[in-house]
């Protein structure tokens, strides 16, 4: 049974999350996620989808997480298939928090490679933690279509990913340095280099590997 304090302060958070001050929000977001309630799932959701602010995303995903997965991941995994982009980033985002496999299902090749970069991203961040053991080495071969997509924030979230997945990703890269787009072998060339030397620096890798390219060779990595 709700006390009425308890229904107050059940009313003001929820009204806080959409209030025109983002950091009412944030407080709101907080409070939500400091005292969890069932209650509190479906809006916490919904305001993932529309929350411009990305600092009030990040506490909306906490508190989401606060919550439990047999409650959350459901319905998370309903909101990956939105229509609207950044409700399914930010869903497949708060799974990768969650980290619950149970959601690996919903890790497709189409939502891998969706038109949007942001759910792509937040996809390859969320499959590379979902991931079940064993199966690496072919998301890994998923995620090397990729190479060579978008601008450097992109291609470097994709060359996280694939690091992460260790050494089942490197026939997948080795094979993309000989692609023959130029930008998929200069972005397979980046990740290999970062894979072996993780202080290189993204920039500098991709410059390397773009000059390897352009002098029409793979480099010692893809040797």
């Amino acid at each position: 049974m709700i006390m009425p304090k308890e229904k107050t302060r059940t009313t003001r958070a929820l009204q806080g999350l959409e209030n025109n001050s983002s950091s009412v929000r944030l407080q709101a977001a907080l409070a939500v996620g400091t005292t969890p309630d069932p209650g509190f799932i479906g809006k916490l959701i919904e305001r993932c989808a529309v929350e411009p602010e990305f600092y009030v995303r990040e506490m909306l995903t906490w508190a989401l997480t606060r919550h439990a997965a047999s409650m959350t991941v459901p319905v998370l995994l309903d909101e990956v298939r939105s229509e609207r982009a950044q409700a399914r980033s930010q869903a497949l985002h708060t799974l990768s928090k969650i980290g619950d496999r149970q959601a690996w299902p919903v890790i497709t090749p189409a939502l891998l490679s969706d038109a949007d970069d942001e759910v792509a991203r937040s996809a390859w961040r969320a499959a590379v933690v979902l991931v079940p053991e064993g199966e690496e080495y072919e998301l890994a071969v998923v995620l090397a279509t990729q190479l060579g997509r978008g601008e450097r924030e992109t291609q470097l979230s994709l060359s996280r990913a694939l690091i992460a997945l260790g050494e089942a990703m490197l026939p997948a890269l080795g094979a993309a340095t000989t692609d023959l787009d130029p930008r998929v072998r200069a972005h397979a060339i980046a990740t290999e280099r970062l894979w072996r030397d993780p202080d290189a620096g993204f920039e500098f890798a991709i410059e390397e590997a773009k000059r390897i390219v352009a002098l029409g060779g793979a480099g010692e990595e893809g040797r």
